[in-house]
């Protein structure tokens, strides 16, 4: 029997009739995204600004008040008084803030006698996420601070620079954003194509669609083009909101970019098919779908956890993943604009990655055919 693309619209068409009467599948195809967007784009910001700093001032002089001048104004400390260094540790024990400036009785007495004055500052350490950022700015108020304090001046004989390439306002959303794609896709490929061939097992539906001359792979491709439908519209939603609502800037290539959604978008249906093929059961299908694809693509991709910073295991372990190659290819692209020689490892690693998938899913469909 010859491949006919008549009767993968077919097969398609009664899919489309499924998901239409399927209120879950309709919300998390199309809302889940909308869901996330905000989420991720609105509430989450991975620049830490406004840490509460509880100050004990016993000096109340000049050059102390600089000093909190110069944590205040930095816009990274919101700054309220306390009346002594017991009361500034008890508001960081309590949670009331997160980090403590006590400056003592001769701070300025010491400046003036040409000693080094010295501060404390107590910060929280049983939250991380905000040590770590609060480190890097003390590094930055503490030359602000001598140089307002002791007029201190820089005689090194080079002046240094910094200029921050692809995102010079190191504006969290333009990393964060393009990365949500890759989320996204893995959600609508995976967790829903996994239910496909599950759904057709458990209502006995499986048995009258085998009867019908239709080839194997007229089944997988019908059933899959309304997800590949749906997660397109869902990298569009995404890209258009990223671009005009965020501001998130696109420098690369549009035609590069869609081929790694295409590629990273059948990888995962042929794995979601492949589960689904396997469990014959949507529950257990729900269950593989989320710990094979939607957990790895969150956690082992890049897109909250650097790789760079994992231990060897996994970092050689985040390249069986397809998630992780699209993730540079989405970043890549829209920031810093790279071309697609420049990304030929992402697209050689997810081209392989989309063959071997496909290829397990067609297998273990003809084998349960036969």
């Amino acid at each position: 029997m010859s491949f006919s693309w008549i009767r993968v619209g077919a097969v398609a068409r009664k899919e489309w009739y499924h998901v239409r009467r399927d209120p879950f599948t309709m919300a998390v195809g199309l809302a889940l995204p909308l869901i996330m967007v905000v989420i991720y784009g609105v509430a989450i910001d991975f620049i830490i600004k406004d840490v509460s700093l509880a100050v004990s001032d016993s000096d109340h002089s000049q050059a102390s008040r600089r000093l909190i001048d110069t944590f205040v104004s930095s816009n990274y400390f919101r700054g309220r008084s306390v009346p002594n260094p017991a009361s500034a540790m008890t508001a960081v024990v309590s949670g009331d803030a997160k980090a403590a400036l006590i400056i003592p009785p001769t701070f300025e007495r010491d400046l003036l006698a040409g000693r080094s004055g010295q501060a404390q500052i107590l910060l929280d350490g049983c939250d991380n996420s905000t040590v770590t950022p609060v480190l890097s700015y003390l590094d930055t108020i503490e030359a602000i601070a001598s140089s307002k304090l002791a007029g201190a001046t820089n005689d090194l004989p080079y002046d240094l620079r910094v200029r921050y390439l692809f995102n010079p306002e190191l504006n969290s959303r333009w990393f964060t954003i393009p990365g949500l794609i890759v989320v996204i896709m893995a959600i609508l490929a995976v967790f829903l194509t996994a239910l496909t061939v599950a759904r057709e097992w458990e209502n006995g539906s499986m048995e009258l669609l085998l009867s019908t001359p239709v080839h194997p792979i007229e089944i997988i491709i019908g059933k899959a083009v309304p997800y590949a439908g749906m997660g397109a519209i869902a990298i569009a939603f995404v890209y258009i909101v990223a671009r005009f609502a965020f501001g998130v800037p696109f420098a690369g290539h549009l035609w590069v970019f869609a081929l790694g959604c295409a590629l990273f978008l059948v990888t995962y249906q042929a794995q979601g098919l492949l589960i689904s093929i396997a469990t014959r059961n949507q529950a257990v299908a729900m269950q593989v779908a989320m710990i094979s694809g939607m957990v790895p693509s969150n956690l082992l991709s890049g897109f909250v956890f650097p790789i760079a910073s994992m231990p060897r295991f996994f970092w050689y372990f985040t390249m069986l993943l397809p998630a992780r190659w699209f993730m540079t290819i989405a970043r890549f692209s829209f920031l810093e604009g790279s071309n697609f020689s420049q990304l030929g490892v992402s697209f050689l690693a997810l081209g392989l990655s989309c063959a071997v998938m496909t290829a397990l899913a067609v297998r273990a469909f003809k084998r349960t055919l036969e």
